[in-house]
């Protein structure tokens, strides 16, 4: 089940078209929804093996996200990238419990180098592996690598299992005196559900980088077991 819409600078469709074929490989038949609507059919989500969602800055309805979590305890996967699941419905604290993740923001260029654009927010940064998942499905061989693009500042609790960090810098320009470390990929045990996040993919050129797709195609996968 693909569930995508939301705000159109994240690319829903293309971006969730991106996966689709890699999913029907892997002997998935897929259904595509343009909102959360499906989760509410307790009929319909029993037979969902997988959730892939891209939806962001969107709403949900009670009912919605009720249905989502009974499904994910049932034993439905839920897995997505970037602000199409760690930043879909703000206003729902169920969800977020579920999901074990917000975004925050996203710092971005000193305010002298920015023109109103969606580069304003593009950064180099790095993807740290952590030891500790060294052998993770998803994760494992993996070394660490540096994207040009949003660093998502995540706030999060320590349910999760946290494969992979990224720190934002504290530049002169910051309100903040420290360093902050954030969760770039993680997975999380919902009842009999899997539970998979992680934040890079801002648009398509960052979902093709290499260690990005590697990382949600496992991803994928390891949430429908």
């Amino acid at each position: 089940m693909v569930v995508r819409g939301g705000w159109d600078g994240h690319q829903p469709v293309e971006a969730t078209d991106l996966f689709i074929p890699f999913l029907e490989t892997n002997g998935f038949e897929v259904d595509v929804h343009d909102s959360p609507k499906p989760y509410a059919d307790g009929q319909y989500m029993s037979e969902v093996d997988l959730v892939m969602q891209c939806n962001t800055m969107n709403t949900i309805e009670p009912d919605e996200v009720n249905g989502l979590r009974a499904a994910v305890e049932a034993g439905t996967g839920l897995a997505g990238w970037h602000g199409g699941i760690a930043d879909s419905y703000r206003s729902n604290s169920d969800y977020l419990h579920l999901i074990g993740g917000q975004f925050a923001c996203h710092p971005g260029k000193h305010p002298d180098e920015r023109s109103g654009e969606q580069a304003d927010n593009y950064v180099p940064h790095t993807v740290n592996m952590l030891p500790s998942a060294a052998d993770h499905p998803i994760t494992r061989g993996l070394p660490d690598f540096d994207l040009v693009t949003e660093q998502y500042w995540v706030l999060s609790d320590d349910y999760n299992d946290v494969l992979a960090t990224t720190t934002q810098k504290a530049r002169p320009w910051d309100p903040w005196h420290r360093e902050v470390t954030s969760p770039a990929v993680w997975t999380r045990r919902w009842g009999q559900g899997r539970v998979f996040v992680a934040t890079p993919g801002h648009r398509v050129d960052v979902l093709t980088e290499p260690a990005v797709n590697v990382i949600i195609k496992r991803g994928l996968l390891w949430a429908s077991q």
